[in-house]
């Protein structure tokens, strides 16, 4: 755990120094407002204050120093993890081989990004990212300079915030997507000091806007474009539809997969638990998922476990989506515990007790954390951190290269090129029924009892390998980010502290034939769906079953199809579609196929949706009313 590897690095390091965070000096919240259904929130908490002390920030955040700060200082480390750490502890170079940009879609209107992404720079020696030097763009949902979205003003946003009613809270939420969009930027340029940054604003947190922004975000020829955002599979207004707009073969999408724990079950409201977190859940995405990161003098790793405290990291088994075929060839799949999409992929540092130091001139950072000399800085953490830094990492591997679905590009290279990640083997983000440490900002819960939400199995228990709460691991150099090909060596990249010893070279191999030319399998692609003549039939019967939904439809190649069933419903004053009974699967082959749901459960009056999703390719529906 956590403690284990302080004391440890303690006992390497007697010139070091440890300053363990006094208990309740600190605590936790989410940054962005409760998310409605047809909504998605931002995955960042906020490290507060608690304390005189604590807010002067003279002494670490969870992190092992040579001595304690005289005065808080950004650069000195006393407002959390610096651009510098991020590179020592992940071996990582500063800079891309070649030009990247790196697209941060969120929701609102962050008024003073470029100048809280100027003084960031500013304070750690970055090169400057600006609009004039072309480095910075920030654009509307539609990829235009002007309007941009509420508020448009820092008036704006505190007269909003004095207000009332409807008035305040949509403030409160512009305010808190704020902070988020400076965490993103700023992770950003820590990672990536040569990228360019392309902020694309959504009009609201709506999923509907959201995808807007996501399409722009690509359009716009984005390398790389991070989401810090999600919301319960499950609870997605038109959800399948949606996911399209985070499918963009050719680039690096990543997506936060949350900070409520194993399928939510740590979130506020009972009808967000029991569901990943969607767009993280999509196999066209790059999950990330969370840890705690040990680091120590200059930014050493000393090891990292899953984050599990005050807030955890997300995943669970999709329930919309299969897992894709890189993820069942895992040598340990079958102890997951999955049968569908498992979230995460890869994880970072994400535990808000280990977070990045943000430069933000909200209200919030500048209220809970002003002191004499340092103003508007904040500690931030959440997936909404490991997202940007994952995007960050592809983007100095220089992006997907030929790889349509980069995800795939992790699993491959991770299983070719051994010790290329650093393995997280220990923790689980599984339910903890105890308050959190407030001393450590970890579970009070041990690890078996975490783990036996999910029967400790793979999908919520870390171990060797990859397991559901880390994915395959965090970054150790760039090995993992590059795509693997017949004719290049595995490469490692970055720097390394790591002696190796290597292998003299192998006799030349005798002539071999070239292997026959492959023609690559076409894109997966339905259509022509429709409900059968029978399933006519037999629905305009009182009292119908989810049995008689039979279908058809066209395929142009073989694949997996999922096929579920949907009710409109109003849930929390919106209407949605609500799943009805169980999803069924099966194999399409090239030409006319059929398919039908089997159970008993009845089918009421009222509008219905049927989905079809092919693996690795676009969803389809048909709509139909009962009665």
């Amino acid at each position: 755990m956590a403690l284990l590897a302080f004391a440890l690095a303690c006992a390497d390091a007697s010139a070091a120094t440890i300053a363990p965070l006094p208990e309740s000096d600190y605590g936790v919240r989410a940054l962005c407002s409760q998310a409605g259904a047809g909504r998605a929130g931002c995955m960042s908490l906020e490290l507060v204050p608690l304390s005189a002390a604590a807010r002067a920030h003279t002494h670490p955040l969870a992190m092992l120093r040579s001595a304690l700060a005289s005065s808080p200082s950004p650069a000195a480390g006393s407002y959390g993890l610096r651009p510098s750490d991020i590179h020592t502890a992940y071996q990582l170079p500063a800079s891309a081989p070649s030009a990247q940009t790196v697209a941060i879609v969120d929701a609102y209107n962050d008024p003073n990004a470029e100048s809280d992404l100027a003084a960031y720079s500013q304070e750690f020696g970055l090169p400057a990212c600006t609009t004039a030097n072309g480095c910075f763009s920030q654009v509307n949902e539609a990829g235009a300079t002007a309007p941009l979205p509420y508020p448009h003003s820092g008036a704006e946003l505190e007269s909003g915030l004095a207000g009332t009613g409807g008035e305040r809270l949509e403030a409160e939420e512009a305010a808190g997507w704020g902070v988020e969009i400076s965490l993103d930027m700023e992770a950003v340029h820590a990672m990536c000091e040569s990228c360019h940054i392309l902020l694309v604003e959504a009009a609201s947190s709506s999923f509907e806007d959201l995808e807007a922004a996501e399409r722009t975000a690509d359009r716009s020829g984005a390398t790389e474009i991070s989401n810090s955002f999600g919301g319960p599979e499950d609870e997605t207004t038109a959800q399948l539809e949606l996911e399209s707009a985070f499918n963009h073969p050719g680039a690096v999408v990543t997506a936060s997969a949350g900070d409520a724990g194993y399928l939510a079950w740590d979130a506020e409201s009972s009808w967000e638990r029991g569901f990943a977190a969607f767009p993280a859940s999509s196999p066209h995405v790059v999950a990330v998922g969370g840890t705690r990161l040990n680091v120590g003098v200059g930014g050493t790793w000393l090891g990292e476990t899953v984050w599990n405290g005050k807030g955890a990291g997300g995943g669970g088994c999709s329930v919309v989506f299969a897992a894709p075929s890189w993820q069942q060839a895992l040598p340990n799949w079958s102890s997951i515990g999955c049968n569908g999409r498992a979230v995460a992929d890869i994880s970072a540092d994400a535990d808000p007790y280990t977070g990045l130091a943000v430069h933000d001139t909200s209200p919030d950072c500048r209220t809970k954390y002003e002191v004499i000399h340092t103003v508007n800085w904040c500690t931030v953490g959440g997936t909404s951190l490991s997202s940007p830094l994952i995007a960050g990492a592809f983007a100095l591997a220089g992006g997907a290269g030929s790889a349509p679905y980069p995800a795939r590009t992790l699993y491959e290279a991770v299983q070719a090129r051994p010790g290329s990640v650093h393995d997280v083997t220990s923790g689980s983000n599984g339910e903890c029924g105890l308050p959190y440490n407030p001393n450590t900002g970890l579970s009070s819960c041990t690890t078996a009892a975490e783990a036996a939400s999910c029967a400790s199995d793979g999908i919520c228990l870390a171990g060797p390998g990859y397991d559901g709460p880390s994915g395959l691991g965090t970054p150790d150099g760039l090995a993992a980010f590059q795509a693997v090909t017949p004719s290049a060596p595995a490469v490692e990249s970055g720097s390394s502290n790591k002696s190796s010893t290597q292998a003299p070279p192998a006799a030349p191999a005798a002539p071999v034939a070239p292997a026959p030319a492959v023609t690559p399998a076409p894109a997966p692609s339905l259509s022509g769906l429709e409900l059968t003549v029978a399933a006519i039939v037999a629905l305009n019967r009182p009292r119908a079953r989810i049995a008689a939904v039979s279908f058809a439809f066209s395929s142009n190649t073989i694949v997996s199809v999922r096929a579920t069933l949907a009710r409109r419903v109003r849930r929390h004053r919106r209407l949605m579609w609500a799943t009805v009974g169980a999803a069924t699967t099966l194999l399409a082959l090239p030409g006319r196929d059929a398919g039908r749901f089997t159970g008993r459960h009845m089918l009421r009056r009222g509008s219905y949706r049927l989905l079809l999703t092919p693996a690795r390719g676009a969803a389809r529906s048909i709509e139909f009313k009962l009665g």
